[in-house]
């Protein structure tokens, strides 16, 4: 393998928009030395849209960018010496013989063999022989000449991703801009994004993308969409990806010009021949179609359940008019009722995709695929693995993952998460008391299924950088290398993807492996940690914190806290009984709370605030420690970024530096409203003296004020002392004034305002009449950050920003002079006076 220091004399780029992830193929260092390569390139297919022609070229220009060297793309007729030959094994049979030492591949699998003269990339199929030029590409680009000889093969045939595009464009839980397939109820005109979208994916060979929401839209079936999504196959066929669509199960019942029915009972002859005709129209014009994902009786959709059929009945409707064409039908497990009632101490969501499900296992068609969400709950912070994993052992599963980071800080909180997803593929359930890990479950291996594998709910839009953060596309990267091989190791993955998309830099490498790998346990600990889920606002926008909204309504994601006590006893002998879900030895370890881990043990027993943890701490002190703790890690983000200064483009240093100073920021808002909320709550003091204290704050509602008045927060722990300032009218400006009374010295000046959607305010601050600095309340308005919005003062819109080295006397007047605009009535929450080395 080359040496990385040869490649540290590589200069920095020019500025990268991220359009290219990583595949950027950037070019090596001049002075570094590697192997001399082979002449040309054998492709053996030469039609333009087959995935073999399309690995050629591939080859072809990444061998261009990364070494400047031309190889042109020969026809099958040449002679494979000093080539680089791509093909699948019966085409290489077919034009120089059977190929010596290639061992039995799977579909989808390749072969790579750089020891002779000749690089040969075979694949199984043509899939497999584009996903070996991807390998051999990834390995150059890093700088890595290694001979190897190596077959790769899949650990299960199903690697999708899920978009919850809608048909106007819009995006559910989507942070990276507007659809790439759908504008105005329709497939956009332009499908370039699309097909470079199919690239990107068929680098980390995910073999199918799901295009619209799980919350389907029936017009999506109309002749004109039908077209459409022709249109969309056509894109991406030649990248290996297949087109899947998301049904609603009343579709039957609307106005669609294929029928308007009465019913959607799935047993009615009228209905399944009317799928029948829907699902033979779309493969004439889509012949490769996946298949479909249908998510029912969940969340307020419809489903078999309104008319007294079971899950089972409802999948195999669809999966009966897919199997002539060879299609998959995914149905989700995501089902639950969101009106269950929370004074009955037996009630349980977690329980419900067990309950759903029980009885069903072997009564759902051979093509039918249950996705089961990680944990029992939503795409939660942590969760316990799902214990449908060892029930279904007669029914093909796949695992649903979400990269879009709907709970978790969507892509405006730096969260790497392959570690969280790896606490569920590695966990073993003990079915039968016998080694059962989930990805053996998924894959087909434990239970002996032909089906399996891995969807992820991904939303990539119209921004440059697909998510809307350069940082968070490791996820996306990592899901797919964890698709193809659940035992892949997490920081292997990070690393690997740093070099494809920052370089070789030692420094780069150092710095994105430390942010990374602390980010997911940063942020557990500053959202919601020991089980007790995410403390995000459930029932708004799933972006900043409201642990009040997670009791007293009937969606079961409860925390059933009051004054004294914390936590769902999930036991059998005095809870819901979720813990004997489980196989014996699993329900034994979480039955028992003296086994059960610290980390989940809110989410199995409700508990003292004084309940003794095992690392001797109390609960609620745990809780502060570990709020104070996560939000100073997210503080060294920043810092530790900082230090990359020239060492990555400009564009993209500093895109990235603005969200990680707003998560440094939001991390604060965060730790302050479950600390203060929890305080407030049990009335039992942080042993540190940190809670509720701030001496080196100053509220804006104890400022002077002019064109402001003071204003209630609600919920109260989102704004320091409950209050913050607006202006007295949406034309008024406003002034804050105060005499500062701290040391001479040089600070740092943190202002904490709300960025409300909805308007741009302007805020000035200066010091004697000394301007600071302004800013503009533009992160959600303008895009500059994607996360869901809010219209309120809350804990959605509370931001920070700082001015870095500010001269301070005693006795000098601070004003902040704030413009509203729109219904933003430029609003202030406080202001933070920080020596250095002091977080707030």
């Amino acid at each position: 393998m080359l040496c990385l220091q040869l490649l540290l004399t590589v200069g920095v780029a020019v500025a990268e928009s991220g359009i290219d992830a990583w595949l950027r193929y950037a070019p090596l260092p001049s002075s570094s030395s590697h192997p001399a390569l082979p002449s040309h390139i054998v492709a053996l297919n030469t039609s333009m849209n087959n995935p073999v022609h399309i690995a050629g070229v591939e080859i072809q220009k990444g061998i261009a960018s990364i070494f400047g060297k031309n190889l042109s793309v020969a026809s099958q007729s040449q002679q494979a010496a000093s080539s680089i030959i791509v093909g699948t094994v019966s085409d290489y049979a077919v034009a120089f013989g059977h190929p010596a030492k290639t061992p039995s591949l799977e579909p989808d699998g390749f072969w790579l063999n750089t020891t002779g003269e000749a690089v040969q990339i075979l694949g199984q199929n043509e899939r497999g022989a584009l996903y070996g030029a991807f390998e051999y590409l990834s390995m150059l680009a890093q700088g890595n000449f290694s001979k190897v000889a190596y077959a790769s093969n899949p650990s299960a045939p199903v690697r999708w991703v899920n978009q919850w595009d809608n048909l106007d464009g819009s995006i559910e839980r989507g942070y990276g801009g507007p659809s790439i397939f759908f504008e105005n109820g329709l497939v956009v005109d332009n499908l370039d994004r699309v097909s470079e979208y199919a690239r990107l994916l068929a680098s980390i060979r995910i073999n199918a993308v799901v295009v619209n929401n799980v919350n389907a839209n029936a017009s999506l079936l109309s002749p004109a969409n039908v077209e459409g999504l022709g249109r969309l196959a056509d894109a991406m066929r030649p990248y290996g990806v297949q087109v899947g669509i998301s049904l609603n199960f009343a579709s039957p019942t609307a106005n669609l010009t294929y029928g308007n029915l009465s019913t959607f009972d799935p047993l009615d002859k009228g209905v399944i021949s009317w799928w029948t005709n829907v699902t033979d129209t779309i493969y004439r014009r889509v012949p490769d179609m996946a298949g479909y994902l249908v998510k029912a009786n969940s969340e307020g959709q419809p489903g078999p359940l309104t008319y007294n059929r079971t899950l089972a009945q409802g999948a195999n409707l669809f999966a009966n008019t897919l199997k002539p064409h060879g299609g998959i039908l995914m149905f989700r497990a995501f089902v639950y009722d969101n009106h269950i009632n929370e004074s009955d101490w037996k009630a349980d969501r977690a329980n419900a995709a067990v309950d759903f499900f029980q009885g069903l296992d072997g009564k759902f068609a051979d093509n039918v695929i249950v996705q089961i969400k990680y944990g029992p709950i939503d795409f939660q912070v942590r969760e316990p693995a799902s214990p449908l994993f060892a029930h279904l052992q007669n029914t093909s599963t796949a695992i649903e993952l979400e990269v879009t980071q709907e709970y978790l800080g969507q892509q405006c909180h730096l969260v790497y998460l392959p570690p969280l997803w790896k606490t569920v593929l590695d966990f073993d359930m003990r079915v039968n008391h016998k080694p059962s890990l989930v990805r053996d479950i998924i894959s087909g291996k434990r239970f002996g299924r032909p089906l399996g594998g891995s969807a992820a709910v991904v939303n990539v839009g119209t921004n440059n950088t697909w998510l809307g953060s350069h940082l968070s596309m490791s996820n996306l990267y990592a899901y797919g290398r964890l698709a193809w091989n659940p035992a892949d190791d997490p920081q292997i993955m990070l690393q690997d993807w740093i070099r494809l998309t920052f370089g070789p830099d030692p420094a780069v490498m150092k710095t994105i492996t430390s942010l990374s790998m602390a980010s997911w346990p940063a942020y557990e600990n500053y959202s919601g940690n020991l089980g007790i889920q995410t403390l995000t606002d459930i029932l708004y926008t799933h972006f900043g914190p409201n642990p009040q909204t997670e009791d007293g309504n009937g969606w079961g994601q409860w925390t059933r806290a009051d004054h004294t006590t914390i936590g769902m006893d999930r036991t059998v002998s005095n809870g819901t009984g979720f813990s004997g879900q489980y196989p014996a030895e699993v329900a034994t370890v979480y039955e028992n709370i003296s086994t059960t881990p610290d980390n989940l043990v809110l989410w199995f027993h409700h508990v003292n605030y004084t309940h003794k943890l095992h690392s001797g701490k109390t609960v609620i002190q745990h809780f502060y420690d570990a709020h104070y703790d996560g939000a100073d890690t997210a503080q060294t983000f920043v810092t530790q970024w900082e230090e990359l200064k020239g060492k990555v483009d400009e564009e993209r240093y500093n895109e990235t530096l603005f969200r990680l100073t707003f998560q440094a920021g939001h991390s604060i808002v965060w730790r302050d409203a479950i600390a203060n909320y929890y305080h407030n709550l049990s009335g039992i003091a942080d042993s540190a003296g940190r809670v509720g204290k701030h001496p080196w704050r100053i509220q804006a509602e104890s400022m002077t004020l002019d064109g402001y008045v003071p204003y209630t927060v609600s919920p109260f722990e989102a704004a320091s002392n409950a209050t913050g300032i607006v202006t007295s009218s949406n034309s008024t400006t406003g002034t804050a004034s105060t005499m500062l009374n701290f040391p001479n010295g040089t600070y740092d000046l943190a202002v904490n305002y709300f960025d409300m959607i909805g308007g741009t305010s302007r805020w000035q601050v200066s010091i004697n009449n000394r301007t600071i600095g302004s800013w503009i309340g533009d992160n959600v308005d303008t895009g500059r950050l994607g996360h869901a919005p809010s219209a309120y003062l809350d804990a959605h819109s509370a931001t920070r920003i700082t001015f870095r080295n500010v001269t301070i006397a005693k006795g000098d007047v601070l004003k902040i002079v704030g413009t509203p605009d729109g219904i933003e009535p430029a609003p202030l929450d406080y202001i933070a006076v920080l020596p250095k080395g002091v977080v707030d």
